[in-house]
């Protein structure tokens, strides 16, 4: 699947309001601070892309393609590496997103998941309809027993949108992604 690219609009919305509600807010205008990744880079089969299409002024990113669990494989998805933003305040992850009436999963990667296949996982199922999804951070399982229990949010070095686990077609829209108190 080819990658369209449009304009960046805006950079990353930071937000410190009196409320302090809003640590980072990511509305996929600029999308150099995604990258598509597929288990391929394993030896996986699963094959897709991401399209940031703009549409009435929102931006969306579509994750879509193929997951295939053939040849040890299962996921696609886009990360965002989260350097030099300070997170420590963070509570819970906002999504707002649609799709096929699937499953999908936000993946974090912190300073101690140190091999590739380490992360804290919370999962999501879309429909056709934008909905919104607060995830708490303490609600994020730990992908393998060598991991701390809870995260520490100011240890989270990326942020993933990911279609895992499962024989299935991907199509998932995503307009925001923010971190939240």
């Amino acid at each position: 699947m080819k990658k369209i690219f449009i304009a960046p609009l805006l950079l990353i919305t930071f937000i410190s309001g009196s409320n302090g509600e809003n640590i980072l807010k990511d509305d996929f205008t600029n999308e150099n601070e995604w990258t598509y990744i597929a288990d391929n880079v394993m030896g996986g089969i699963s094959d897709g892309g991401v399209e940031f299409n703009l549409v009435d002024s929102d931006v969306y990113a579509l994750l879509s393609g193929n997951v295939s669990t053939e040849n040890n494989g299962g996921f696609i998805q886009i990360r965002r590496v989260l350097k030099n933003i300070d997170l420590s305040k963070t509570k819970s992850i906002r999504v707002y997103a649609r799709g096929n009436n699937e499953k999908y999963y936000i993946f974090l990667r912190t300073t101690g998941t140190i091999l590739p296949w380490q992360y804290y996982s919370h999962e999501f199922t879309v429909n056709e309809e934008y909905n919104e999804f607060i995830m708490p951070i303490k609600d994020f399982k730990k992908s393998g027993t060598l991991l701390a229990k809870q995260i520490n949010p100011k240890k989270i070095t990326s942020v993933a949108i990911v279609a895992y686990g499962r024989d299935h077609i991907a199509e998932i829209y995503v307009k925001e992604l923010e971190f939240i108190e």
